[in-house]
């Protein structure tokens, strides 16, 4: 009996902090960039004043859609004399680098690292060998608009911005329309607030800009680099990252529910590594940056052990009706979480409505951060990333 005020105070702590991290924070970050943020443009450069681009792709394996990510990127609306198109190959045992040889005519470059080290260690040798002032970090699978590389060249005429990040459009691989889920526009969403902050949190790795100066910002071991790399900069630099919506990339949604699983761990194995790569974003002297990697990325990241605490805190409790009713409204989500795949299944694979299918999304994301902290817990996690099967793969199609 005398545990019972503590076990009170778990469960209502945990409950607590879930809640505001997943609904709670966009709240305040939304009152806060309403009340103190500010919408910044970029001027329209004739091509005269764009600066020189690199155009760089980390590629291991890619042989399905290396081809296309190429043809795709000659056809961008940006001066080809100031763009610089490179491939980076990691180690590649398929045909990735003779597909791209047969571009370099199109002044398409081939950089082909024998020893396969990892996407950051990849990045950081490339680096040194890329030409233009400004670097774009895209992946394979990823179709860029045409406008899309000059409108985040723009942004760089102002010399305190270090990072441009752009907008991702997630399709459907099926129908090419929009797939964008709730779960994704929830995050652009509070990319679009913190950006009116000037407390951006790292990129969409499928279509970012830096400036090729930074790449002392890159880490070695960093496993998401696309987050670590602009927080680094920001870090050691000052510079400002911000977030262009009108630079839009697409990418298909995976096919394959276990590769994403597999893609989520990762990313959560690589959230864990960065703490101690960007703890020191965390000091009140950095603002609305600092709140945000805290709310935004650290208590989401801890989600799944409030998860655990408030279910276990529960189960000491059902003595008292109000905590009898919590239990029992935990295990009907959890229930509906993993009876949705079964009954998208007998429904021969059309998907539930988007609300019952809320509990299953989010409890796929809590279990993969947990595997992903047992992987950074290990050491099991490094840079050299698993590449999860493209849609187009998944079809028969190359």
């Amino acid at each position: 009996m005398e545990l019972t005020p503590v076990v009170v105070l778990l469960f209502w702590t945990c409950l607590a902090l879930v809640a505001y991290a997943y609904v709670g924070y966009p709240l305040v970050v939304w009152s806060a960039a309403r009340c103190f943020g500010r919408t910044r443009t970029a001027p329209n450069l004739p091509d005269a004043e764009l600066p020189t681009v690199s155009l760089l792709l980390s590629a291991y394996n890619e042989e399905a859609v290396v081809e296309q990510w190429i043809r795709n990127a000659l056809a961008l609306d940006y001066p080809a004399a100031q763009l610089d198109i490179v491939v980076a190959s990691d180690g590649s045992s398929d045909a990735t680098p003779q597909i791209v040889r047969r571009y370099a005519g199109h002044g398409v470059r081939l950089l082909d690292y024998r020893q396969r080290r990892g996407k950051a260690a990849v990045l950081r040798a490339a680096f040194a060998e890329v030409r233009g002032d400004i670097v774009v970090l895209s992946d394979a699978n990823t179709h860029i608009e045409p406008g899309a590389v000059r409108c985040l060249a723009r942004w760089f005429r102002d010399p305190t911005v270090g990072v441009v990040c752009g907008r991702l459009v997630l399709t459907d691989p099926a129908s090419g329309h929009n797939a964008d889920g709730l779960y994704w526009k929830y995050e652009t969403f509070l990319k679009k607030q913190e950006d009116r902050l000037g407390a951006l949190l790292g990129a969409n790795g499928a279509i970012y800009a830096l400036r090729r100066e930074l790449h002392e910002a890159l880490a070695a071991e960093a496993v998401v680099d696309d987050f670590v790399i602009p927080l680094r900069a920001r870090l050691l630099t000052g510079c400002r990252l911000v977030y262009d919506a009108a630079a839009v990339a697409q990418e298909e949604t995976p096919p394959d529910l276990r590769a994403e699983f597999h893609r989520r761990a990762r990313l959560g194995a690589g959230g864990f590594q960065s703490i101690a790569l960007l703890w020191r974003l965390l000091h009140p002297r950095h603002g609305w940056i600092a709140f945000s990697f805290l709310s935004h990325k650290i208590l989401r990241w801890l989600c799944p052990f409030f998860l655990l605490g408030l279910l276990a805190s529960n189960l000491c409790l059902l003595d008292e009706p109000l905590y009898f009713w919590a239990q029992s409204v935990q295990l009907c989500f959890y229930g509906l979480a993993v009876l949705t795949p079964w009954l998208d299944w007998l429904q021969g694979g059309q998907h539930l409505l988007k609300p019952l299918r809320l509990p299953a999304l989010f409890t796929s994301m809590n279990a993969a951060l947990l595997v992903g902290f047992w992987r950074w817990l290990r050491g099991r996690q490094n840079g050299a990333w698993r590449r999860t099967t493209r849609p187009s793969e998944a079809q028969g199609v190359v």
